[in-house]
Order: C-alpha cells, then sequence, then structure tokens
C-alpha cells in the first residue's frame, strides 16, 4: 500500500513540475509547439540555405532547426532560447548528432541579444513576438539577411515568397 502511494505521490509532482514548466513559458515567451520536422526542411530550403550562412533560430525549442541547418545543409547555427530544460536537450540533441563544431545554442532572451552576423533568420513565435521582434530585426540585421517565419507573418512586412499550404513567408531585410 506504501509502494502505491508513493507512486501516487511521485506521479503527481511530475505533473504538478511539467504543468509549471509550461505555464512558465507561456509566460516568458511563446509555449513551446515543436516545428515539424518537414517544415524546418521547407524553412530552410526558402531561405536557400548554404555552408556560407549563419542561420539563427530565435526560441530554438530541442534545436532541430540548427541541428537540420548544419548537418544536411552544412550552415553554422546558432540557437537561441530562454527556457533552461530546452537549452540542455537541444545539447543533448547537438552531441548525439555529432554537429557541434558547427552549432551553439545560448540561453538568453533573443529580443536582447545581437543578431547583426546572422544572414538566415527563423522564427515561430506568434502574433505577439512577431511584433516585438519585428522592429529589432529591422534595425539590427544586414540588407539581404533573410528571415523566415513559419506560421505566422511578420505584419508590415511583404514576403518576397510564399508557401501558402506550408504557412511559411519569405522576407529579405
Amino acid at each position: 500500500m506504501l509502494d502505491i502511494l508513493i507512486i501516487i505521490i511521485v506521479l503527481e509532482f511530475c505533473f504538478l513540475a511539467f504543468a509549471i514548466w509550461i505555464g512558465w513559458t507561456g509566460i516568458v515567451g511563446a509555449p513551446w509547439l515543436p516545428t515539424p520536422k518537414e517544415k524546418v526542411r521547407e524553412m530552410l530550403e526558402l531561405a536557400e540555405v548554404t555552408p556560407d550562412d549563419n542561420v539563427y533560430d530565435l526560441g530554438s525549442g530541442d534545436g532541430r532547426i540548427v541541428i537540420m541547418a548544419a548537418k544536411e545543409f552544412g550552415a553554422n547555427s546558432l540557437g537561441i532560447e530562454i527556457d533552461p530544460i530546452r537549452l540542455m536537450w537541444s545539447r543533448f540533441r547537438i552531441r548525439r548528432n555529432k554537429v557541434g563544431n558547427k552549432v551553439r545554442v545560448m540561453r538568453t532572451n533573443f529580443l536582447k541579444m545581437d543578431l547583426k552576423d546572422a544572414t538566415v533568420i527563423t522564427i515561430y513565435g506568434g502574433i505577439k513576438i512577431n511584433e516585438q521582434i519585428r522592429e529589432k530585426l529591422e534595425s539590427n540585421l544586414k540588407s539581404g539577411t533573410r528571415v523566415v517565419s513559419y506560421y505566422f507573418k511578420l505584419e508590415g512586412w511583404d514576403p518576397v515568397k510564399t508557401i501558402p499550404e506550408s504557412s511559411l513567408f519569405l522576407y529579405v531585410i
């Protein structure tokens, strides 16, 4: 009987910790909704990523975009993630995929970060985040930098390419 009680307490604690973690990420930014892998590839293809690019993923989550950018497109990549648990998970995935020489992830708020070295920016942030980041991108990025947004448009900008069925929008600074 005591064993069942301990199991129930542990399960309740895990559920509560998970709920707090998910709620916290919604408060500090966008909740984590991983970009499907087929969309990641489409985003990188739409931006025409090459080995000469520096791909920055704003809100990089588990690192899937920066890993694929390095592994399949040869680009140097930087993931920017504020959540420490996702950051640890992405670092584990980077080591497992053996792309540590081309990929870094940092724990910081991308709204406070210098993005001028990026040649490609990827975003899946939501309407509120896109409103906040648009001005920063305009003032911080070099001419010619490509910005790919999944699902949410950057209001006030006209995309140079769109894939409507995939909800992908490409902008060039």
